[in-house]
């Protein structure tokens, strides 16, 4: 009897650490998430923004094919970014309460328009409803000499606050955070 319940014991400890083993793992992601956050000092623990997001890569491809010129773009890849205010700021020239919202931007030659919204865990911006925007504001587009493959955001320490950056190819687009 105490061999058989020895043996019991010993075939489900088995049979666990198969079943644990044998877990499938998918590869790297094509378009990785990532993140990005002012201040950026880790050591900082009052940190004013943070934006999660995927990062595409152009792959011989043009930036209008990826993100058309006066459509709605999820900014980045898969879900639409999320950005969070972690108190009240001006973005933009406009006054944002504290929380966390999606952002999507339209494309402009010389202007984007970047939005936050107030739905969450939207993928891409299949989904998208104007009615849910709580802000839209538009800001002038520029360019580097420098292109990057993958799109990024960073941010920019200004005077009285920080710019957030987003750039892909050879287009940067800046909008201001103040607090």
């Amino acid at each position: 009897m105490k061999n058989l319940l020895a043996l019991t014991i010993l075939f489900t400890a088995l049979t666990v650490t198969t079943n644990v083993n044998a877990q499938k793992f998918s590869g790297l992601d094509k378009s990785p998430m990532d993140m990005a956050s002012y201040p950026t000092d880790y050591k900082i623990s009052d940190k004013v923004v943070r934006v999660i997001y995927g990062r595409p890569q152009l792959k011989n491809r043009s930036l209008a094919e990826l993100a058309p010129v006066g459509q709605v773009w999820r900014t980045g890849a898969n879900e639409a970014p999320e950005i969070t205010f972690y108190k009240d700021v001006n973005f933009g020239g406009e006054d944002i309460k504290a929380g966390t919202y999606a952002m999507f931007t339209i494309p402009g030659k010389e202007k984007w328009t970047v939005i936050l919204n107030k739905n969450l865990n939207q993928w891409g911006s299949y989904f998208y409803e104007e009615d849910a925007d709580v802000v839209r504001v538009t800001v002038p587009s520029g360019s580097d000499s420098s292109s990057l493959e993958e799109f990024s955001i960073a941010f920019k320490e200004i005077d009285g606050g920080t710019e957030m950056v987003m750039g892909w190819d050879k287009t940067r687009v800046a909008v201001p955070i103040t607090f």
